[in-house]
């Protein structure tokens, strides 16, 4: 039996990622180790098109660092596991498939971060709560939230939540734009596996497309941006999927992509 705290597990073409540590997903290296090694093993099986990062807990997809731990080690021990968790999570970014955090409980700090490092997120509509209040702790969001939350939410929304500490409910994530899709409570987790499904039976290959364009692009002046997008888009009119998004289109059926 494995002692791993985060594990994977694939059902056909969608991979899971379960996060379990209890009291809280709370994550110190060993946690983030377990997390490299699941997302290198989903990113390395190329049967695998998306993958649903969840929790095996109630109440918590992730509270964050590990504060205990952070407080008994030294500096460069917390820098050290930063800069591991900053290479781990990038990885999900990096991939050609699409990582998708199902939340269902609070999302607090560094257990936020891990979820703004997936493409997208989904939340039940529970009482829980979702934040970056590292600043209470005399802190800042060190794992990427500086980064990523803005990049989604604004300059300026970002820079409050930050600020205050503020922590929101799921529905307000959802309004402010950091959870993409609200499902209910007691379905979130099915709801976000439909659509996990959905998408990996997709045209997977213009999907990673897709996401390199944006991921990259908005890092780039808009004219060079747009000359990316045109050499991107040359390569897919040549792949299976468009041959049979051009042929589905034309008989008036649902497309059948194979991922080629």
């Amino acid at each position: 039996m494995s002692d791993r705290v985060v594990t994977t597990e694939q059902d056909g073409a969608v991979g899971t990622i379960t996060l379990n540590r209890p009291k809280a997903n709370s994550y110190n290296l060993a946690f983030m180790e377990d997390l490299n090694t699941s997302i290198d093993e989903m990113i390395s099986n190329d049967s695998v098109k998306t993958v649903v990062m969840k929790s095996a807990l109630d109440g918590f997809f992730s509270a964050g660092a590990d504060i205990k731990a952070f407080r008994a080690n030294t500096t460069e021990e917390n820098m050290k596991m930063i800069r591991f968790a900053h290479a781990t999570l990038r990885k999900m970014g990096d991939s050609s498939k699409v990582f998708i955090a199902a939340i269902g409980g609070h999302t607090l700090g560094g257990g936020l971060e891990i979820a703004l490092a997936c493409d997208l997120r989904t939340a039940g509509d529970g009482a829980f709560r979702m934040g970056l209040p590292e600043v209470t702790l005399g802190l800042l969001p060190g794992n990427g939230g500086t980064q990523r939350l803005p990049r989604l939410i604004g300059r300026t929304r970002a820079l409050s939540m930050m600020l205050t500490g503020e922590t929101v409910p799921p529905a307000r994530a959802h309004e402010l734009g950091f959870v993409d899709w609200i499902f209910p409570q007691d379905s979130y987790l099915a709801d976000t596996l439909v659509m996990a499904r959905k998408l990996a039976t997709g045209a997977t290959v213009a999907m990673a497309s897709i996401k390199r364009c944006i991921f990259d692009g908005m890092e780039m002046p808009l004219s060079e941006a747009l000359d990316m997008e045109r050499e991107a888009i040359g390569p897919l009119f040549d792949t299976d999927d468009a041959k049979e998004g051009f042929a589905a289109f034309a008989e008036k059926r649902k497309a059948v992509f194979t991922g080629r």
